[in-house]
């Protein structure tokens, strides 16, 4: 693949500059198995719309063709696919120390970006290595829920959406 350069700037980002070195949506690490693409999970609805309700430019306009955005830029629970707020403030991130520089949105911006084919080494192993992490909730959905019911744990279920994996499938 040729190496592209994305260059843009938005009200989180200011201006930013990388480079795509992998076709989107493939050579993905072999431990990173997200069960969603980023358009999957912006039409499903996470981060009550708010993550990306100002449509940067640099992903696919079809990403946000059905995608649950808020229309004031705020969040709102009810454009959560299970209606319920699974959301750290942005603060509660940055203070943990889980945003980088590169993605100051988080995670979610971090994959984005991966999906699209950007690559960072070691910033790609520590988010790869959170996103595994936050599988520790599937087991209290299989162990506290009846398969199919897909609205026990709600709040559970948001978080895991949050991070690409599907618990509708649990």
């Amino acid at each position: 693949m040729k190496k592209k350069i994305v260059i843009g700037h938005n009200s989180m980002d200011g201006k930013y500059k990388y480079e795509l070195s992998s076709p989107m949506g493939k050579n993905f690490h072999s431990d990173f198995k997200p069960d969603l693409t980023p358009q999957e999970m912006l039409e499903l609805g996470v981060f009550g719309g708010v993550y990306f309700s100002d449509k940067p430019k640099e992903y696919p306009k079809s990403w946000f063709t059905q995608a649950k955005t808020s229309p004031d830029h705020k969040q709102h629970k009810e454009l959560n696919y299970f209606g319920v707020n699974a959301s750290q403030p942005l603060s509660v991130w940055q203070k943990k120390g889980w945003i980088n520089k590169n993605d100051p949105r988080g995670w979610f911006e971090w994959y984005c970006r991966y999906y699209m084919g950007r690559r960072l080494g070691d910033e790609d192993d520590r988010q790869i290595k959170r996103w595994k992490a936050i599988r520790r909730h599937v087991g209290g959905l299989v162990k506290n829920c009846r398969k199919g019911d897909i609205f026990c744990r709600p709040k559970q279920r948001q978080a895991l959406l949050h991070w690409a994996y599907d618990s509708r499938k649990l």
